[in-house]
């Protein structure tokens, strides 16, 4: 049988739920629950493919690579929730981690199911946005979405690293990927409903891939977000917090030197901890391609010298 008619995992009723409507409300709700709890056992037996995904990204945008994420509906969605969280969270550019959903930005908000059925499509969306160094993430439960097949051969053709997330087996869009992750979640706890456990696996997989590249990229420190943007009174009183952690030192000296980096924890820092001037440290994080870890470790030993 060819995968066109095969019945797809995502697609089958689920026996744990077909008298979901006669339940009650807490009866519902606790089904859910329980069929939620799977998601992260199904997550965790694809760790080893995640983790070589992840070590293949992080190669290619050491070397100035870019992030896509590209998807149909829920998937395509959860790439675009992904992708608007890191600039603000790790403070990279918002050209570095990109999303692609078929329908454009219109999909966001509505529906445009048919989007999902037009192979050049996506083809096209990615053609001239991405080059060889680049990494492109298709997204999509099924596994056979014809708009991500689309993009992934071009970006295949174009040399571009490839990864798939998918929640069935043996997918097309799976072997079109260097780098397959294939999350087995189940059937739904409504028949065919895949924003629901596939999509929060999918969300659980951008998470780790996302957040293990910045860390890798050197914009985390310990388990602190030291590349984080001071946007707002909220973010602001943020850095001040991760400055005190970081420097060990209290509130009023933190906010001190917040306030003479201009929000920018990193410089704050290592201010405090260098007696260094602002612009002299701002040259040392560029010549280390803004990876703090790697800045610290060179004042360290410039000062054990």
């Amino acid at each position: 049988m060819n995968e066109g008619n095969r019945m797809m995992i995502t697609e089958e009723n689920n026996g744990n739920t077909q008298g979901l409507d006669q339940m009650s409300i807490g009866e519902i709700i606790q089904a859910m629950n329980e069929e939620d709890q799977k998601v992260a056992v199904a997550v965790r037996k694809e760790l080893p493919a995640i983790e070589y995904a992840i070590k293949q990204i992080v190669e290619r945008m050491e070397k100035g690579g870019r992030l896509f994420y590209i998807g149909a509906g829920s998937s395509g969605r959860m790439g675009v929730l992904d992708s608007a969280e890191c600039p603000p969270t790790f403070g990279v550019s918002s050209n570095m981690v990109n999303a692609i959903i078929a329908g454009g930005d219109a999909a966001l908000l509505h529906a445009v199911e048919n989007a999902e059925d037009d192979e050049e499509a996506g083809s096209s969306d990615i053609r001239h946005r991405i080059t060889s160094k680049d990494v492109v993430v298709g997204l999509a439960a099924s596994g056979r979405t014809p708009y991500v097949i689309g993009a992934l051969k071009e970006a295949r053709g174009l040399g571009a690293l490839t990864v798939g997330v998918t929640c069935n087996k043996d997918t097309a869009i799976g072997s079109l990927a260097d780098c397959p992750i294939e999350v087995f979640v189940g059937p739904e706890v409504i028949t065919g409903s895949t924003r629901l456990k596939a999509g929060t696996s999918q969300k659980m997989i951008l998470n780790m891939i996302s957040t293990t590249v910045m860390i890798r990229l050197g914009k985390v420190y310990g388990n602190l977000m030291v590349n984080v943007k001071a946007t707002n009174a909220k973010l602001r009183q943020r850095v001040v917090r991760i400055v005190m952690k970081a420097a060990n030192v209290d509130e009023q000296t933190a906010k001190h030197y917040s306030e003479q980096a201009q929000g920018d924890a990193r410089l704050a820092i290592l201010m405090i901890k260098f007696g260094l001037p602002k612009e002299d440290l701002i040259s040392i994080l560029q010549m280390n391609n803004n990876h703090f870890g790697q800045a610290m470790n060179e004042l360290l030993q410039q000062h054990s010298e």
